[in-house]
């Protein structure tokens, strides 16, 4: 059989206008236009943080460990009310902390270097120059530092290759000192005594001090042999933290004030990026690069923090959320305003909610919200699927009973039409308002049941593998997925794929949620956000490449039980429950795309 190259002389595809279907790389000619076309990932020229899990245990002035995102480490610090501190250890794998073994002595303003599994602890508030060498299990003590200092610098890649700097009290302090895994040895001084700075640095023979305590924009680039001035910081600050290395690192946080400030270093100069989502001071962090660093715990005004917030690096096709207008009416789950999707990013609806449950309807045009024909039933928790003129909504809960009512709208009137077989409330759906999909729900014996719409009528067809309620799908009714979902209190990483007959299940989340949102036309491009988790309200937002979940820009305002419209590139979150109630907020999606770029002579 002939192929392209024989057919058309030459092995670059040839298309009538923009090739939509174009990959990452991919050369084509435009026969229309008469240009040749590459197609290159549609970066970011800015970072971005994300929010990741919470510690178990609030604390500022800790100690951190670790290159990655996923595999980091903090030990000892400070909760409220200080000055009291802890050996708390605690290891992360890009979603969760877990407890693990405490060091020997509790401290704080402790100082860290190493990996998740070859770490080391030098000083602190309690006994100032007692070192502890961390082997992936517990804390053994070592030889203790030279000088009896807290609230330094360091760097180092594992409990055998580490460099400390700085620090107080009486002054702030010049000396380093390096480790060689049995013994320190004093070294060359700072050019100017500092604590309370940020570092980094994964080499004892190649770091960077950040800032410092008074605070000042001073950085400091180390050699193994001798401290050089660099390029200042942009923003003077003291108490900051940095991560990545001495020629591509990020600093961030810091006072004065609980800083937000975030500012990139490529080895020459520092660059103002996306800020912290919190602004806090005192906090850990660590990471392998400036596209690759955790900020941990810290302080904000009088409270200790358990936030995790994780940066992903400049140059990312990574999409972000911006706000859209408010709602009118506020309402989540037991108040969600529709699980599934109903329109497009500009040309959307919002359906019942509330608890109690209330029948009001808007729409969206991408710019306000406009309250429209009530349902003739109040409910929440229905599934919802189909357009902004023509939408399904069907089962929920009028709030003393689960239903199995069919509403049906044509872009001016709700009409009941046929009734599922079996009572839904707090499924999901996929498809369109002639060709849908009701899967999961509650009441628990039947969370397994999945249903498909004719235009007319619902029949069942295969089961879930695995039943639940508080889960969220996309696509079509031959071609479905849905994620996460209950038991409560954490939820499920779950993922499954139906084909038009049976469901399959495929790659799981990263985060394990309940109660969240998604978007998406097809399996192959969809995207996952919000959602609850053992009591903690998320923001995570995740892309599906047709295999695996990718973690992308977090929501602005961490929801579960929200509704949600459009495609993996332009979506809406609308609603859903904030601590403290419900909210109004809108959210828009533009997300990780590919350009097309003409090739100029």
């Amino acid at each position: 059989m002939a192929d392209y190259k024989d057919i058309v002389g030459t092995t670059v595809r040839n298309n009538a206008g923009a090739l939509t279907s174009a990959k990452t790389g991919e050369l084509f000619y435009d026969s229309t236009n008469l240009d040749f076309i590459y197609s290159s990932p549609n970066v970011t020229s800015a970072g971005a943080w994300r929010t990741g899990g919470n510690l178990n245990n609030a604390r500022s002035a800790l100690a951190s460990a670790g290159n990655s995102t996923t595999t980091a480490l903090v030990f000892g610090g400070s909760p409220p009310p200080a000055p009291a501190a802890v050996a708390h250890t605690e290891s992360y794998n890009g979603g969760t902390w877990t407890e693990l073994n405490n060091l020997n002595t509790a401290r704080a303003y402790n100082t860290g270097s190493g990996t998740s599994t070859s770490a080391i602890s030098v000083g602190g508030d309690q006994l100032p120059a007692i070192c502890e060498s961390w082997n992936g299990t517990s804390w053994t003590e070592v030889a203790d530092a030279n000088q009896d200092i807290n609230d330094r610098g360091n760097a180092g890649a594992s409990n055998s290759n580490a460099v400390i700097w700085g620090g107080s009290p009486a002054g702030n302090r010049a000396f380093t000192e390096v480790w060689n895994g049995s013994g320190w040895t004093e070294v060359a001084d700072l050019n100017t005594a500092k604590a309370g700075m940020g570092s980094a640095g994964h080499s004892s023979a190649a770091a960077l001090k950040i800032g410092g305590n008074p605070a000042t924009a001073a950085v400091e680039s180390w050699n193994g042999t001798s401290w050089t001035e660099v390029g200042d910081l942009n923003n003077s600050r003291r108490y900051l933290e940095g991560g990545g290395t001495y020629t591509s690192a990020v600093a961030f946080g810091g006072n004065p004030g609980n800083s937000a400030k975030s500012e990139t270093w490529n080895g020459t100069s520092w660059s103002n990026t996306t800020d912290l989502s919190t602004g806090r001071h005192s906090l850990g962090g660590s990471g392998a690069s400036n596209s690759s660093v955790y900020a941990i715990g810290g302080r904000i005004d009088s409270s200790d923090s358990a936030l995790t917030e994780e940066f992903t690096g400049a140059g990312a096709n990574i999409g972000a959320w911006a706000t859209g207008a408010n709602i009118n009416t506020a309402a989540a789950s037991a108040a969600n305003r529709g699980n599934g999707t109903q329109g497009t990013q500009d040309a959307a609806l919002a359906t019942g909610g509330g608890s109690p449950a209330i029948a009001a309807v808007e729409e969206y045009n991408g710019s306000s919200w406009t309250e429209i024909a009530d349902l003739n039933v109040a409910k929440y928790s229905a599934v919802s699927i189909g357009t902004n003129t023509a939408t399904l909504v069907v089962g929920g809960n009028t709030g003393s009973a689960a239903l199995k009512t069919n509403e049906s709208w044509n872009g001016s009137s709700w009409t009941e039409v046929g009734d599922m077989n079996t009572t839904k409330s707090t499924g999901t759906g996929t498809g369109t308002a002639t060709a849908g999909l009701a899967v999961g729900g509650t009441p628990t014996p039947t969370n397994a049941n999945c249903e498909i719409w004719d235009g007319s009528s619902w029949t069942e067809v295969g089961n879930l593998n695995s039943g639940r309620y508080a889960l969220n799908g996309v696509g079509t009714s031959t071609d479905g997925l849905v994620f996460a979902g209950s038991p409560e209190p954490a939820g499920v990483a779950l993922t499954e794929l139906w084909n038009g007959s049976a469901w399959t299940e495929v790659g799981d989340l990263n985060a394990a949620r309940l109660q969240m949102a998604g978007a998406g036309t097809s399996t192959l491009n969809a995207i996952a956000f919000g959602g609850l988790n053992a009591s903690a309200y998320r923001a995570f937002t995740e892309e599906w490449n047709g295999a695996s979940w990718s973690e992308v820009g977090d929501l602005n305002t961490a929801r579960f039980a929200h509704g949600s419209a459009g495609s993996y590139t332009a979506a809406l979150a609308y609603g859903g429950s904030i601590p403290g109630g419900n909210t109004q907020a809108t959210e828009e999606w533009s997300g990780s795309s590919v350009l097309n770029n003409v090739l100029t002579d």
